[in-house]
């Protein structure tokens, strides 16, 4: 085992049901300086665990270890933290309570604070849901919280994003005849499905009219969609997907106690200098949405990652994107870019 495990106790969720034993999955790079100011919070993304974050930490750069203590949160529901498939009865598989964006922050909150004595964050970075997280953390947490910088992620799920996560729940209720007393009968070969689905969204249009698969190693369209895709999803508990998917659906850093549904202004309530950047051809968390929300922020720059690679470009494959983001974050951290 490659992480550590916070106890989080029994929790008292949003949706107002208690979750007993819970806990959060954690990864910590770098060690925390004496003034406990070196700290930076890189939550994960959808279906990702820590190691899928690992390609934008190392020797070099913005998040280097020598110089950070960053610390890698597993999101709830996505198998390692408290999730569908390691909760005993009575919620276990389908039976798990709703988790919302607003819940993942404040249980990584308390493990910032409680575990480590932390008071001041340098930054908190994320791709796509862990995006939407670091937004969350700026709403949430207005004064510990110095710079935010989401990537291919929004501060709410905007519309059209709920109609694309929508689809791919359709396809796992398809396969129990949308009838959700069956969902327990889901395994993870009905994933297939998803992977299908998510296909024509996390890439662009231009991405597959290029093939820029071909330099990833296939050589068909069929290859990559079955190499890259379904592999991919194949490896996902459904129920764990399911649970993640309504977080993704229901995200919103306005939907809480603290703001009551006023998404402007949560956005005007985050203090951290932030750099908010989208893909430019992303299709479902789009840079427009972004756009919008950086306008709101006081201390933001909008900078779109220009690349052919949709929502990937976040993904840490493409190097010229992963250079990009790289640059970007240095520059947030007042490190020299070049350097």
């Amino acid at each position: 085992m490659d992480y550590e495990i916070f106890d989080l106790g029994d929790i008292t969720l949003q949706s107002g049901v208690t979750l007993p034993n819970a806990f959060l999955a954690y990864k910590t790079y770098g060690e925390l300086n004496e003034k406990k100011d070196n700290v930076i919070v890189y939550p994960t993304a959808f279906g990702d665990q820590h190691g899928q974050n690992e390609w934008l930490i190392g020797s070099g750069m913005a998040l280097d270890p020598q110089k950070y203590f960053i610390i890698v949160p597993n999101l709830l529901g996505n198998g390692l933290s408290s999730s569908p498939s390691n909760t005993p009865p009575p919620f276990d598989k389908a039976n798990f309570p709703q988790v919302t964006i607003y819940d993942n922050v404040k249980f990584q909150n308390r493990l910032v604070t409680e575990k480590f004595g932390i008071q001041k964050i340098a930054l908190v970075v994320g791709w796509s849901m862990g995006g939407i997280q670091s937004y969350q953390w700026g709403a949430s947490y207005p004064d510990m919280v110095e710079r935010i910088a989401p990537f291919c992620g929004g501060a709410k799920t905007w519309p059209q994003t709920y109609v694309v996560l929508d689809g791919m729940k359709a396809a796992l209720m398809a396969a129990v005849g949308f009838d959700s007393s069956k969902l327990n009968q889901l395994t993870s070969a009905d994933m297939r499905t998803v992977a299908r689905v998510y296909a024509g969204w996390g890439l662009s249009q231009a991405y597959y009219r290029e093939e820029l698969y071909r330099d990833m190693g296939f050589d068909s369209l069929e290859d990559f969609v079955a190499g890259v895709w379904e592999d991919s999803f194949m490896k996902m508990d459904p129920h764990n997907v399911l649970a993640m998917l309504w977080a993704g659906q229901n995200a919103d850093i306005s939907a809480n106690p603290v703001y009551n549904g006023d998404f402007d202004e949560a956005l005007k309530n985050i203090k951290a200098l932030a750099c908010v950047m989208p893909g430019s051809t992303d299709l479902f968390c789009t840079a427009d949405d972004n756009e919008y929300e950086a306008k709101l922020i006081p201390n933001a720059v909008f900078n779109p990652i220009e690349s052919i690679w949709g929502h990937f470009a976040g993904r840490g494959i493409n190097s010229v994107d992963n250079k990009f983001i790289d640059d970007n974050l240095k520059r947030l951290l007042g490190l020299n870019p070049n350097g």
